[in-house]
């Protein structure tokens, strides 16, 4: 215990002293420079694997037919080309999302791009889906051998100069590349920083997007049946995330992801300096907590066990994960506080839900899962 609290606080230190001090997307590459470099020594790998993600046998989970070490996994957008899979497993990640990769590879948008509010602990990024495109992420993939069983998803987004006429070939052609190396796909819509990207999260346009990408998935993997979910933004009004709810069942969808970034600033009670506030973007971290669980509550009341539900915004310690769980979550992801919280992040959370469970009235995490929402619609 005293070394886990002297390590974190060091890691404090240095992010205060250090990273705080950097331009956040280079804090970001050389952090994650550290961590693939550390997951290619094999003795090293592996004594920080015991350390940093040591197994709950009792967190043991099962989401859309993939057995799983416990519950939490790493968002999309902080292994965005499939180059540190391996890496964020040994630092206590379930699963990994890598992504979002795009049909065309992109550089995204100009820098600056990332930005932090650490009063809040939140980040602002208007990215761009700048990532290597779905064909060189596709041959990454295939040529991996993985060092630890980590479950990988893959997030599909929109190539940023195709039309939104024509975005359902775009996201064919990345599944057709990709499908055979994910365990599960997602359909991003709900992403701010590409143009009328959010314009698709309206059921007239998903439907058929959706379903391009179910049959395209079918037809490309036909020895298995690859999982296939969609990512909602938290900015959708409450009878669009019931139509999107409503939708996800008619078509047989896995899962949803409840949420994305929010273009939000108001009512959030943010500190951080004003004109850092208004930066465009999509704003993460623990701002987005209440209406991240909201939509997730809503969701889950509208679909019930029949649709997996991801609970991922504002995930800062593991009462926020149990949160998640007792509100439909069956897996829960986190990015920002991972920046904020250093390398003993996963294994608090693995520690803190497992004692929670232990001092609960359920037997087992599945138990768990949406509790709090049947207690009310009782």
């Amino acid at each position: 215990m005293r070394l886990r609290e002297d390590t974190v606080n060091m890691y404090k230190l240095f992010f205060r002293l250090v990273f705080h001090r950097m331009d956040p997307e280079q804090a970001h590459h050389l952090a994650f420079r550290w961590i693939r470099l550390a997951a290619r020594v094999p003795v090293l790998r592996t004594f920080v694997a015991a350390l940093l993600a040591p197994r709950h046998e009792e967190l043991r989970t099962e989401a859309f037919g993939l057995r799983m070490h416990g519950p939490f996994g790493l968002a999309a957008g902080f292994d965005k080309n499939a180059v540190a899979v391996d890496g964020m497993s040994m630092l206590g990640f379930d699963h990994v999302e890598i992504g979002t990769v795009t049909g065309e590879p992109q550089p995204g948008n100009p820098k600056q791009r990332l930005f932090r509010l650490v009063p809040d602990r939140a980040l602002i990024n208007r990215m761009g889906f700048n990532n290597e495109g779905s064909a060189a992420v596709a041959r990454r993939l295939a040529e991996r051998t993985p060092v630890f069983r980590t479950v990988v998803g893959v997030n599909i987004g929109k190539t940023k100069v195709v039309p939104e006429d024509e975005a359902a070939a775009d996201y064919v052609k990345s599944t057709e590349r990709l499908a055979a190396h994910a365990d599960y796909l997602v359909v991003n819509v709900s992403s701010p920083n590409t143009p009328g990207l959010r314009n698709l999260q309206a059921t007239d346009s998903l439907r058929p997007l959706l379903t391009a990408v179910r049959e395209a998935a079918d037809r490309t993997v036909t020895t298995r049946r690859v999982p296939l979910l969609v990512k909602i933004a938290p900015d959708l009004a409450d009878e669009d995330v019931d139509a999107v709810a409503d939708l996800a069942v008619e078509l047989g969808l896995d899962g949803i992801i409840a949420t994305n970034t929010t273009i939000a600033r108001e009512g959030l009670g943010l500190t951080s300096d004003a004109a850092l506030v208004q930066e465009t973007g999509g704003l993460s971290g623990a701002p987005l907590k209440a209406r991240s669980l909201e939509v997730l509550r809503r969701l889950y009341a509208r679909v019930g066990d029949r649709i997996t539900l991801v609970g991922v915004g504002g995930v800062e310690n593991a009462e926020d994960a149990w949160q998640r769980i007792l509100a439909g979550a069956t897996l829960v992801q986190g990015y920002s506080a991972f920046i904020y919280e250093g390398p003993f992040w996963g294994r608090a959370i693995h520690k803190g839900l497992a004692a929670r469970l232990r001092t609960s009235p359920y037997a087992t995490l599945a138990d768990a899962v949406g509790a709090d929402v049947r207690k009310k619609t009782a």
